[in-house]
């Protein structure tokens, strides 16, 4: 269930067409919406299971143990996210209307550590505090925004560039880092401002990040890098680790 709760968090107020009014946790969409919805969240673990298996049949990459534990435990959550996927089509809306469930936690490190599989060791940059790694975070939802914020890197960035994954407490809050060497654009700019996403594909990834991240009070950012590059920024109220 903990790969399944973040879809239904996110299309449970795909209800009623409303003004938008800029804030995320408003209803905003329609069946086509919720359509366009699910074609992407079909993309995201669809083309994650296919570079996640590249790799472990990739003879030429080397991959420590700790790579391929972490790869296949990715491989096994987006296996049972595609699922459930297929599940909520076939069943249609109706199978969103329960209430649910309290979403598990984890420690931000095991989701970081998923993420980050996604990149070749080359080009892969992570870091977190102490701390930050040791916060607990919801496991699906952060899991789905990582992962699509990990993949947006690999494909909008250049195709060698180095993508990172840093985490640190930043006041009372957590903030999580997913760079690249790409550029901030207009297309982005207007992705992350925007309370409905455009029609098509393009922004979508973003809109479902954010609708993701305002079930638990959190936001999402564009950094500038110097000399070059790109950093979305995501922020959360920081549960702090039981000691």
């Amino acid at each position: 269930m903990r790969a399944r709760q973040g879809l239904r968090d996110l299309l449970r107020g795909l209800r009623r067409i409303e003004p938008a009014s800029g804030d995320l946790r408003a209803p905003l969409a329609d069946s086509e919406l919720l359509l366009r919805v699910l074609c992407h969240e079909f993309r995201t673990p669809i083309s994650t299971l296919t570079s996640l298996t590249r790799a472990l049949a990739d003879e030429h990459r080397e991959l420590t143990g700790a790579d391929r534990r972490a790869i296949t435990e990715l491989c096994r959550d987006q296996a049972v996210h595609l699922q459930s996927l297929l599940r909520d089509a076939a069943a249609g809306t109706g199978a969103l209307a329960p209430a649910p469930q309290p979403e598990p936690t984890v420690p931000l490190a095991d989701i970081l550590r998923e993420a980050a599989a996604l990149v070749p060791a080359d080009r892969r940059r992570v870091r977190a505090t102490r701390l930050a790694g040791s916060c607990p975070v919801p496991a699906s939802r952060i899991r789905q925004v990582l992962v699509n914020l990990v993949e947006n890197a690999l494909r909008h960035g250049p195709p060698q560039g180095q993508v990172g994954l840093y985490a640190t407490l930043r006041g009372s809050g957590l903030s999580v880092l997913v760079t690249d060497e790409g550029r901030v654009d207009d297309a982005l700019l207007v992705a992350l401002r925007c309370p409905a996403p455009a029609v098509g594909m393009s922004g979508l990834g973003l809109w479902i990040v954010r609708r993701l991240l305002a079930v638990d009070g959190g936001a999402l950012r564009a950094h500038r890098l110097r000399p070059r590059g790109v950093a979305l920024e995501v922020l959360l109220p920081a549960a702090r680790p039981a000691r």
